[in-house]
């Protein structure tokens, strides 16, 4: 497979300081699409044989200079090799047009991810694991439906981008009507800027500070990705998406077949999150009448935010994610 020559930034550029506990390099692999996706791949120092590996993405619209990076470093610290990656389209990684999102292609970003982990001489074929964040908790939760090499999965803070598209945060435009004017709208846009040849930018958060009367979750996200882990390449920091980017997850749901996982998951979220919902209520579904619940967590953390679980090493359960990761793979 043809790899795309990519622009690869070697300065340390992430948003979270560099462990002197693990080594440090940019790597590349090839989707099944033929797009070539940039990853940080962190290996923890003076460890030798076949480690675990452990890919991780998210969130959605983020890089992987920000939490996927911290996830996959504190991982590896704790003895796992890892790898934090741009989804297609994104970040430092390939594919035209830029600031696309799609089920199926991101999906596939995941497994992509665990091909290369696969053929890796220090890596344990046989251990492989994921962490999806944010709105990659749900591609995470569809990988691990359709990906049998993946024997855990842990999924933070999620959201189901299906869900969040089609009904609209708190499922507040959840009927025909809304989602017919949101068709229309999306569809007008498609032909205005086929016929320009100029894609538009969805805006990402709001710039700092936030107004007063603009709901927490807002501010919490700005405060995040605007200030203390603003980074130049990230969707959400900056333009954010395309605004047709992210049409096809509409109609595509990504949760079908969750209750069909066999290997072991751990769902994380905070109580205090406003996506508290999404993991709730997609960890309900993934064990009902399911044959493969025993091996299925649920782990809410008292008085946490959504963004509590992107950079709050108080927050973060690192423990427990090392626990399952022991006991599951």
């Amino acid at each position: 497979m043809m790899e795309e020559k990519l622009n690869l930034t070697q300065q340390w550029d992430k948003t979270f300081p560099k462990s002197d506990r693990v080594d440090h390099k940019k790597v590349t692999f090839v989707t099944r699409y033929g797009i070539t996706l940039a990853a940080d791949l962190y290996a923890p120092k003076n460890k030798v044989g076949k480690l675990p590996g452990i890919a991780v993405c998210g969130p959605f619209g983020a890089v992987k200079e920000q939490c996927s990076g911290l996830y996959a470093q504190t991982m590896a610290e704790r003895g796992y090799l890892t790898i934090a990656f741009d989804p297609s389209f994104t970040g430092e990684s390939g594919g035209q047009p830029r600031y696309m999102a799609s089920p199926d292609i991101n999906t596939e970003d995941f497994m992509a991810a665990v091909d290369f982990l696969s053929v890796q001489e220090n890596v344990d074929a046989d251990r492989i694991g994921i962490i999806g964040i944010c709105g990659w908790g749900g591609m995470a939760l569809n990988t691990a439906a359709l990906d049998t090499r993946i024997k855990a999965t842990v999924v933070s803070t999620m959201y189901d981008m299906s869900r969040v598209n089609a009904n609209g945060y708190f499922d507040s435009e959840d009927n025909e009507e809304a989602r017919f004017a949101k068709k229309q709208a999306l569809n007008a846009l498609r032909t205005e800027e086929y016929r320009t040849g100029k894609y538009s930018r969805s805006g990402g958060c709001m710039p700092l500070p936030v107004p007063d009367d603009v709901p927490f979750f807002v501010k919490d996200y700005s405060e995040y990705y605007k200030g203390r882990a603003y980074h130049a390449r990230s969707l959400n920091s900056n333009e954010g998406w395309n605004s047709i980017g992210c049409m096809s997850f509409m109609n595509q749901p990504i949760l079908c077949y969750s209750k069909e996982i066999r290997s072991a998951v751990l769902v994380i979220h905070g109580e205090k999150a406003h996506s508290f919902y999404f993991g709730k209520d997609a960890f309900q579904a993934m064990v009902k009448d399911s044959a493969y619940a025993d091996n299925k967590e649920f782990l809410a953390i008292p008085g946490a935010v959504h963004t509590d679980l992107y950079d709050n090493l108080d927050v973060i359960p690192f423990d427990k994610i090392q626990e399952f990761f022991e006991q599951n793979m």
